[in-house]
């Protein structure tokens, strides 16, 4: 099922829950969708790119609960929490630390890099099979490690 068919289908138990803070994320997460599709002048947006809005707004949020807890708004960081599981719910599988130490591997072998200077060769190959399945930022220092 396409994540658009399941937000809408977990939208209206939301509202039949009377769940406001998972129908409240859900809605986000729909207008985000929608904005990106006026940006990009289209209908509706294909999986691929729904996972790349899905992985933004969940970034967004991790970001934001960072900051939260540094200025100790403990209500703002409970929040931001159960926004997270909500659309993580959405989000495809996440890959294993040794999956992902695998793919990292396999594509420095791949663009045959050497050093730190590849890493930009590594990871333009990377990401795309990562995709929605492991944190940039995790992957980054994965593939600065293996170049050192």
């Amino acid at each position: 099922m396409a994540v658009t068919e399941q937000l809408n289908l977990d939208m209206k138990q939301a509202m039949k829950d009377k769940d406001k803070l998972k129908l409240g994320t859900i809605r986000m997460v729909k207008a985000a969708f929608q904005n990106e599709a006026i940006k990009f002048k289209k209908d509706s947006l294909s999986e691929d790119e729904e996972l790349t809005v899905l992985a933004r707004e969940l970034k967004q949020r991790k970001d934001s609960l960072q900051e939260f807890e540094e200025a100790g708004r403990q209500d703002l960081v409970d929040k931001l929490h159960e926004e997270i599981e909500v659309i993580q719910a959405y989000m495809p599988e996440q890959l294993s630390d040794e999956e992902l130490e695998q793919i990292v591997q396999q594509t420095i072998e791949e663009v045959q890099a050497e050093s730190k200077k590849d890493m930009g060769k590594v990871m333009g190959a990377l990401m795309p099979k990562v995709k929605g399945k492991a944190d940039g930022n995790k992957v980054n220092q994965l593939v600065q490690k293996h170049l050192s």
